[in-house]
Protein backbone atom coordinates (compact mmCIF):
# COMPACT_ATOMS: atom_id res chain seq x y z
CA UNK A 1 0.00 0.00 0.00
CA UNK A 2 0.83 3.60 -0.78
CA UNK A 3 0.16 7.18 0.73
CA UNK A 4 0.19 9.60 -2.05
CA UNK A 5 0.93 13.11 -0.25
CA UNK A 6 -0.65 15.50 -3.36
CA UNK A 7 -0.47 19.48 -3.10
CA UNK A 8 -2.59 20.95 -5.19
CA UNK A 9 -3.76 24.38 -6.45
CA UNK A 10 -6.64 25.53 -4.45
CA UNK A 11 -8.34 26.09 -7.75
CA UNK A 12 -8.26 22.53 -8.92
CA UNK A 13 -8.60 20.99 -5.07
CA UNK A 14 -12.81 20.43 -5.76
CA UNK A 15 -12.19 19.22 -9.75
CA UNK A 16 -9.30 16.98 -8.72
CA UNK A 17 -11.57 15.79 -5.22
CA UNK A 18 -14.26 14.99 -7.33
CA UNK A 19 -12.69 13.09 -10.37
CA UNK A 20 -10.84 10.92 -7.86
CA UNK A 21 -13.92 10.11 -5.65
CA UNK A 22 -15.60 9.62 -8.75
CA UNK A 23 -13.02 6.91 -9.75
CA UNK A 24 -13.26 5.47 -6.32
CA UNK A 25 -10.29 6.65 -4.33
CA UNK A 26 -10.70 8.09 -0.99
CA UNK A 27 -9.30 11.43 -0.28
CA UNK A 28 -8.93 13.48 3.26
CA UNK A 29 -8.37 17.11 1.85
CA UNK A 30 -6.51 19.46 4.34
CA UNK A 31 -6.06 23.11 3.43
CA UNK A 32 -2.28 24.45 3.25
CA UNK A 33 -0.47 27.37 2.38
CA UNK A 34 2.36 27.52 -0.05
CA UNK A 35 5.86 28.76 0.95
CA UNK A 36 7.97 31.03 -0.70
CA UNK A 37 4.72 33.02 -2.24
CA UNK A 38 2.36 32.02 -0.22
CA UNK A 39 -0.76 30.84 -2.20
CA UNK A 40 -3.85 28.50 -1.05
CA UNK A 41 -2.99 25.11 -1.61
CA UNK A 42 -4.62 22.10 -0.96
CA UNK A 43 -2.69 18.87 0.30
CA UNK A 44 -4.71 15.77 -0.57
CA UNK A 45 -4.29 11.95 1.46
CA UNK A 46 -4.80 9.35 -1.01
CA UNK A 47 -4.21 5.59 0.77
CA UNK A 48 -4.17 3.12 -2.71
CA UNK A 49 -2.91 0.09 -3.49
CA UNK A 50 0.86 0.15 -5.88
CA UNK A 51 -1.42 -0.29 -8.35
CA UNK A 52 -3.65 2.11 -8.48
CA UNK A 53 -0.40 5.32 -8.34
CA UNK A 54 -0.15 5.67 -11.49
CA UNK A 55 -3.51 5.88 -12.68
CA UNK A 56 -3.95 8.16 -9.65
CA UNK A 57 -1.07 10.57 -10.50
CA UNK A 58 -2.47 10.42 -14.32
CA UNK A 59 -5.90 11.52 -12.85
CA UNK A 60 -3.84 14.33 -11.23
CA UNK A 61 -2.10 15.14 -14.24
CA UNK A 62 -5.43 15.59 -16.43
CA UNK A 63 -7.43 17.65 -13.76
CA UNK A 64 -4.93 20.45 -12.40
CA UNK A 65 -4.96 23.19 -14.64
CA UNK A 66 -1.45 24.33 -16.76
CA UNK A 67 0.38 25.86 -14.49
CA UNK A 68 1.70 29.35 -14.34
CA UNK A 69 5.59 29.81 -15.81
CA UNK A 70 7.86 28.60 -12.84
CA UNK A 71 5.03 26.86 -11.53
CA UNK A 72 4.18 22.90 -11.25
CA UNK A 73 0.55 21.89 -11.52
CA UNK A 74 1.12 18.99 -8.74
CA UNK A 75 3.56 18.20 -6.29
CA UNK A 76 3.36 14.24 -5.18
CA UNK A 77 5.13 12.77 -2.48
CA UNK A 78 4.69 8.63 -2.95
CA UNK A 79 5.46 7.03 0.20
CA UNK A 80 5.26 3.63 1.47
CA UNK A 81 2.37 3.15 3.82
CA UNK A 82 3.37 -0.31 5.91
CA UNK A 83 0.21 -0.01 8.06
CA UNK A 84 -2.99 0.99 7.57
CA UNK A 85 -6.27 0.45 9.85
CA UNK A 86 -9.58 2.11 9.93
CA UNK A 87 -11.19 2.23 13.57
Amino acid sequence: MKLLIAIVHNNDANLVTTRLTEAGYRVTRVASTGGFLRKGNVTLLIGVETNDVQPVIDILRQTCAPPEPGYHRATIFVVPATHFEQI
